[in-house]
């Protein structure tokens, strides 16, 4: 496995960016201890807490989750010793957070800011999952609109950023800059 310091994995809603993000921190790190599940979702309804559920019990013990919805910076920076790679699931998610709980702009920008620069000097592998959300209809309101224009401009920073850039297609991964590696997927409960 080639060492490719941030990757970032774009794709549609249900198009299989977790699982491949999942697999490639796997391929990166073989030890469940050396994996870092960054996880970005709050269980604001039964819809979403039922989402969580599954989630945890389909990661398993397969990485060491960290649950963190605003402070993505911060919460890089203090990663548990040991690290090897960290999966951040879901960039989208969290600026929803940050639009939902910071009702600044400035504080969201600065909580953008500080991701953005952890990101040039990663403190370990990071793999990034985002939604695609451009490839749509244009949405009909204003506020989704704003919230899409937002993702479609993070994501280019993310990329700008990332050694790597992976778009899933139906779950099949699509390379869009760097080296597309060859994995071994690992069964999923």
């Amino acid at each position: 496995m080639s060492a490719s310091r941030v990757t970032l994995v774009l794709g549609g809603g249900r198009s299989g960016k977790s699982r491949y993000a999942e697999s490639l921190a796997q391929a990166i790190c073989r030890e469940p201890a050396g994996r870092v599940y960054l996880a970005t979702a709050e269980p604001c309804d039964e819809e979403m807490r039922r989402r969580i559920a599954d989630h945890r019990r389909v990661r398993g013990a397969r990485f060491v989750t960290v649950e963190e919805p605003l402070r993505l910076g911060a919460a890089l920076r203090r990663i548990p010793p040991g690290t090897r790679v960290l999966l951040l699931d879901c960039v989208t998610v969290w600026l929803g957070n940050l639009l939902f709980h910071l009702t600044r702009e400035a504080e969201r920008a600065a909580e953008v800011a500080a991701l953005l620069e952890v990101l040039e000097d990663p403190p370990c592998e990071l793999v990034l999952v985002s939604n695609e959300t451009g490839l749509g209809i244009v949405p009909a309101d204003p506020q989704t609109r704003a919230f899409r224009d937002l993702a479609g401009r993070l994501n280019q920073d993310l990329a700008a950023r990332a050694d790597r850039v992976v778009l899933v297609v139906a779950g099949i991964p699509v390379r869009v800059k760097g080296r597309l590696p060859r994995l071994q997927r690992e069964e999923r409960p």
